[in-house]
């Protein structure tokens, strides 16, 4: 079972603050990528995996797909998407995604955004996936990139030269990770890229396109305070669809 640190009233409280929840989608800095990289939504039955306040939940919805289902294992995240949704065609369920076993062929588009580094079984969750979309669905994820998630200390550091850096250990030794985000004792795992590349296809997927996402060299310029990032990514994105023909 995954941990439920979303339920903390203190980790709650301090997650809801980000950019991100305050502003939705566009509050996401990569969005724009995720959302190129996403199918056509209209008409289709989109899973969303992990879907927090319910944000992409009802940007499919607005944009005419046929049913939206979003699975957290937060109670105050599904409180909350629920009050803020009134399409008729979004439903919420509360579920550990560790132990989510959907429907077979009961979804076209399957959607995550930064959930599946806090699941322990991520190849039962991606088979799960790969049989509950119809032949030719996508698959469309994003995670903490390894590079950032596998160092014991996550913090730049200024090498003797001067130069920022972003110390890398512990690459290759897969598994948890327990940080300090709002609370101490925050539970992720860390997995390199070739196993969430492998776990993908494995299950069943051909991948289509993989992204590494940081921020810019404009961005830095315009927020100095995020010069440090342009020195490695934040996250990776996925995008892989279902073997089997098109829908």
């Amino acid at each position: 079972m995954a941990q439920n640190i979303y339920d903390n009233p203190e980790f709650h409280a301090g997650y809801s603050t980000l950019g991100r929840q305050v502003h939705g989608l566009d509050g996401a800095a990569e969005w724009p990528e995720m959302r190129a990289l996403l199918p056509e939504v209209s008409g289709a039955r989109v899973l969303d995996l992990g879907c927090g306040f319910g944000w992409f939940a009802r940007w499919a919805a607005e944009r005419g797909a046929h049913s939206v289902l979003g699975v957290d294992v937060s109670s105050k995240m599904l409180e909350r998407a629920q009050e803020d949704t009134e399409a008729a065609s979004v439903r919420y369920q509360q579920l550990d995604l560790d132990e989510f076993v959907p429907a077979s062929s009961s979804f076209d588009v399957a959607f995550s955004s930064l959930a599946f580094h806090y699941v322990r079984d991520l190849d039962r969750l991606l088979s799960a996936t790969a049989g509950s979309l119809a032949a030719g669905g996508a698959l469309v994820f994003s995670v903490e990139h390894p590079i950032y998630s596998a160092p014991s200390t996550q913090a730049f550091e200024t090498s003797q030269a001067g130069d920022r850096v972003w110390p890398l250990d512990n690459y290759l030794a897969e598994g948890e990770r327990v940080t300090s985000w709002f609370v101490d004792g925050v539970v992720k795992r860390h997995r390199t890229v070739a196993t969430y590349v492998n776990a993908v296809i494995n299950a069943g997927f051909v991948l289509d396109r993989m992204v590494e996402f940081g921020a810019s060299t404009e961005q830095a310029q315009a927020h100095p305070e995020r010069a440090d990032d342009v020195h490695r990514p934040w996250f990776l994105l996925l995008k892989a669809t279902r073997s089997g023909a098109a829908r």
